[in-house]
């Protein structure tokens, strides 16, 4: 199964971007979203920024998938 995960925009390089999910930074591609800026938070997905979604989303959606993980018996790390 694969899941699209919040990251925040840390830095812009034309259609590439540095994120970072919980201090854990990855590049990933623009190539399908237009106006991303740093600050701005966007859902990844295999590489690259597939939708950009507000702060407190990010973080429920966050927060949601850390409780499932500390819930599975193979504790699951983000």
């Amino acid at each position: 199964m694969c899941l699209a995960i919040p990251a925040k925009v840390i830095s812009v390089d034309g259609s590439n971007a540095m994120v970072s999910i919980e201090d854990v930074e990855y590049k990933a591609s623009l190539l399908m979203l237009d106006d991303v800026r740093p600050g701005d938070f966007v859902m990844l997905h295999a590489g690259f920024a597939i939708e950009q979604v507000d702060p407190e989303e990010a973080a429920e959606t966050l927060r949601l998938l850390n409780e499932i993980a500390d819930s599975s018996p193979d504790s699951l790390t983000l």
